[in-house]
Parts: C-alpha cells; sequence; structure tokens
C-alpha cells in the first residue's frame, strides 16, 4: 500500500493554479506600476524595471531547480524501496536455516 501512496502525484486544485498566477500577476503589476510612478528619472526606473526582471527570472529558476532535486530525490528513494522488497522477497528466512542445518 506504501508504494501505491508514493506513486501518486500531488495535483493542485484549479483554485489554488488561479490564486498562485494571480498573485504572481498582481505582484509584478502592482511593482511595474509603482517603478512607473516613481518621481525619478527614466535612467533609475530602467533600472529598478532591470532589476525587478531579474528578480522575477532567477525566482522561476530557483523554483525548477528545487521542484526537480525534489523529484530527484523521490526518484532514487523509490528505487531504493525496490531493491528493498526485492531483496525481501527473494530471502525466505525459513528456508536458509533449513538449508544451513541439513548441510
Amino acid at each position: 500500500m506504501t508504494s501505491l501512496n508514493s506513486s501518486l502525484q500531488p495535483v493542485h486544485s484549479p483554485g489554488w493554479v488561479i490564486q498562485t498566477w494571480l498573485s504572481f500577476g498582481l505582484a509584478v503589476g502592482l511593482t511595474s506600476l509603482g517603478i512607473y510612478h516613481l518621481p525619478v528619472d527614466v535612467w533609475t526606473r530602467g533600472f529598478l524595471a532591470m532589476g525587478l526582471a531579474f528578480t522575477v527570472g532567477a525566482t522561476f529558476s530557483l523554483s525548477k531547480t528545487v521542484r526537480d532535486l525534489h523529484e530527484h530525490q523521490r526518484f532514487y528513494a523509490r528505487i531504493d524501496e525496490a531493491r528493498v522488497t526485492k531483496l525481501l522477497s527473494d530471502h525466505d528466512p525459513v528456508d536458509s536455516k533449513l538449508g544451513s542445518s541439513i548441510r
């Protein structure tokens, strides 16, 4: 039963997905609007906008890396679990004790 539960992928509800995209859009949009309305020259606004763009890109890269590392760990944990299961199924403790006492 454990292997069945570990093979199921967690699924996010549609409401959660909409909420995360809306919060992302609002954060980037309102920050961009704030940068646009700052009482500074164009070069300062451009610098802040560039910083925002790099921050968003770095956030996507970081989240992908964290997800990939997590999936990698889960994959190898499942391989180890399969190895242990195979070893346990191949090993019969009753048969090995009888075989050693007969010889």
